[in-house]
């Protein structure tokens, strides 16, 4: 059923007032920024549940997008910002970005070169004196942090033209207005966080999840891990290439995990031993 954007407007608004209430409790709860050796920033996300995948009667959806009740039971430390070259390069030694800045992101990196990246940071000395390690995020975790308390196909809205984030905007959605095609990424943080405070959820770089690309499930589940096995891994977000519609929150991709092109990069959950400063 396709709901009236003033039955959208309203519900937005409450989910609206949901997240705001989550959010005074998260700091209540005494929740921060948590901030690594080499500069990267990283927002508390707290459990929940969301509706994952789109509904019927969302424009240009995908049959694989099928919508059903995820509930993240552990809160989680998502980077605010997509990987930056100045980042990878610190950690890794080697920048192999086509688009070269040190704040713009790191792209041209296959999933395993994220996975590298995630076991290199952690083994930082002053990482693991802090107890830090890092990941990258399921795909329910991604999609749940992009949404941050939403149910439109951005977290900003219903629409997008190059504008609201970093894509093609010749080729806009939920509106016949174009807008800028800057034909390359953008620096990290050019465009405005959602709720939870993560830039560029929407557009810039496609960013690799954790997941084997598969079917989503209908049923109701708690932290899926998605498909045990698969030819490709799961990308989220869309990217300075694509439509509008490629940068839907729901949209998702499966890719071959050593492709390294330009509009391919991701971003990393932070995890914290210390039980002090789990997201609550």
């Amino acid at each position: 059923m396709v709901t009236s954007y003033h039955t959208r407007g309203l519900m937005a608004v409450m989910a609206g007032l949901l997240f705001t209430t989550a959010g005074l409790c998260q700091k209540k709860a005494g929740a921060v920024r948590q901030k690594n050796s080499v500069g990267m920033e990283f927002a508390p996300v707290a459990p929940g549940s969301f509706q994952m995948g789109s509904p019927a009667g969302e424009k240009d959806r995908l049959e694989t997008e099928t919508p059903h009740t995820v509930r993240i039971g552990k809160g989680f430390w998502m980077g605010i910002h997509e990987v930056a070259q100045k980042q990878y390069a610190q950690v890794t030694g080697g920048d192999p970005a086509h688009f070269k800045g040190d704040n713009l992101p790191v792209e041209k990196v296959s999933f395993d070169d994220a996975l590298d990246f995630c076991r290199k940071l952690s083994a930082l000395p002053q990482e693991r004196a802090a107890g830090r390690s890092y990941r990258l995020p399921t795909e329910a975790e991604w999609e749940y942090a992009c949404r941050a308390g939403t149910n439109t196909p951005f977290h900003f809205g219903e629409s997008v033209n190059g504008m609201q984030a970093n894509h093609d905007g010749t080729k806009p959605y939920g509106t016949s207005q174009s807008g800028p095609n800057l034909g390359k990424t953008a620096p990290v943080g050019s465009y405005p966080a959602n709720a939870w405070g993560l830039h560029d959820m929407h557009g810039n770089v496609w960013e690799w999840c954790a997941d084997w690309y598969g079917p989503l499930v209908a049923d109701a589940v708690t932290d899926p891990k998605g498909a045990d096995k698969g030819a490709g891994r799961v990308l989220r977000g869309g990217s300075w290439a694509n439509a509008g519609k490629n940068c839907r929150a729901a949209d998702r991709y499966g890719y071959d995990p050593s492709s390294r092109t330009n509009y391919l990069g991701f971003r990393v959950i932070l995890e914290i031993s210390q039980s002090e400063t789990r997201v609550k």
